[in-house]
């Protein structure tokens, strides 16, 4: 199960881009981002499935433009996904399209701002803050197409190249306390921790957080089941192979010499050996496939769907812990419950009960 709402962090891309949505939290962070006076900003947020190998997240952008209509995207990123730079090319693709209206000149164009901050080095070279603009390699001319790449690294260590409140906000991002909050008296970050604190104590945005943790895990156990099937059907074929081969082995040499006693000793080993290996091969196969598969598939279906309905069960302990102590009995009751459609219900009780004895009440 993911980490507790309560306990999350504005590293989190699914908080982060809650925070965001608030103009004035979004004008901030750019603020302390880019180290510029910004007038006023106008936010919103697009969720967007991020399907990678192992589908980890849901990616949410955050797309801002200012007074100057200077386009902004911005997001979380706390997965080395290896393909951030071709990620920043689409990127700014889409702001382009959007931002140009048909007929008008390309001189139009806006500039804009492709911002990842990453929870992680995603070039290695230790720094706080990557800056990207196009150049002439021959002679150091800027492009002049007005477009940024930052990459923004919350653990970079050349602290003393940046100003104080980019540190105080990395600090803030990555232990979104009310201790971090107020250690500077930073204007800024106090306003975004009071924006955390009320976005914490909306329910129904814990229970969009939960629901989204439970769709990536069902998801992430179909793929899963999908490979156990895939690897069962490997592992059949492979297995049925070899019990083949022993099942020809053992049969074979009986067949062949019963059948080689009545022929030509020069000839009847021969024949008699090769027709019982390809029959015995035949009958094992047909045996032996058929049982591996019956064997292997069951279990791997059954321990994905235990899985699946294990975490879902987690999820609504973790909301009702929040309205009180729960009754063994209702807690053993949720953890033994198998059924999927029980257990949805379930969470979306949880998410809008105001206490205990009504989630009890009608469960």
């Amino acid at each position: 199960m993911g980490e507790s709402f309560q306990k999350l962090n504005l590293t989190n891309a699914y908080l982060f881009a809650a925070a965001m949505q608030d103009e004035e939290i979004c004008r901030n962070v750019l603020e302390i981002a880019l180290n510029k006076r910004i007038s006023r900003v106008k936010a919103h947020v697009e969720q967007v499935l991020f399907l990678d190998s192992e589908f980890k997240s849901v990616r949410f952008d955050v797309y801002a433009s200012d007074e100057e209509e200077v386009s902004y995207d911005v997001e979380m990123q706390n997965d080395d996904t290896k393909n951030l730079p071709k990620r920043c090319r689409y990127y700014q693709a889409e702001l382009d399209v959007t931002s140009l209206r048909p007929g008008e000149d390309y001189q139009q164009l806006k500039p804009g701002y492709i911002i990842f901050i990453c929870s992680f080095d995603p070039f290695g070279k230790g720094r706080c803050q990557y800056v990207f603009e196009e150049y002439c390699k021959e002679a150091d001319i800027p492009l002049g197409d007005e477009t940024q790449k930052i990459f923004f690294n919350t653990n970079g260590t050349d602290t003393e190249n940046v100003t104080p409140e980019l540190l105080h906000l990395f600090e803030y991002l990555k232990q979104s306390t009310e201790e971090v909050a107020v250690r500077h008296q930073d204007e800024k970050i106090l306003k975004i921790h009071e924006r955390v604190k009320y976005l914490k104590r909306d329910r129904k945005l814990e229970a969009g957080y939960m629901t989204m943790e439970e769709y990536i895990h069902q998801e992430a156990e179909r793929r899963a089941k999908l490979m156990a099937e895939t690897m069962v059907k490997s592992m059949a074929e492979t297995m049925a192979e070899s019990m083949a081969e022993s099942m020809a082995e053992t049969m074979a040499k009986p067949m062949a010499e019963t059948m080689a006693k009545p022929m030509a000793e020069s000839m009847a080993e021969s024949m008699a050996e090769s027709m019982a290996e390809s029959m015995a091969k035949s009958m094992a196969e047909s045996m032996a496939k058929p049982m591996a598969e019956s064997m292997a598939k069951p279990m791997a279906e059954s321990m994905a769907e235990s899985m699946a309905a294990s975490r879902v069960a987690q999820n609504i302990l973790a909301l009702l812990e929040d309205l009180g102590t729960l009754p063994d009995q209702t807690k053993e009751r949720i953890a033994k419950e198998q059924n999927e459609d029980v257990l949805s219900a379930w969470l979306k009780l949880a998410a809008r009960a105001d206490s205990i004895e009504e989630f009890q009440s009608k469960m």
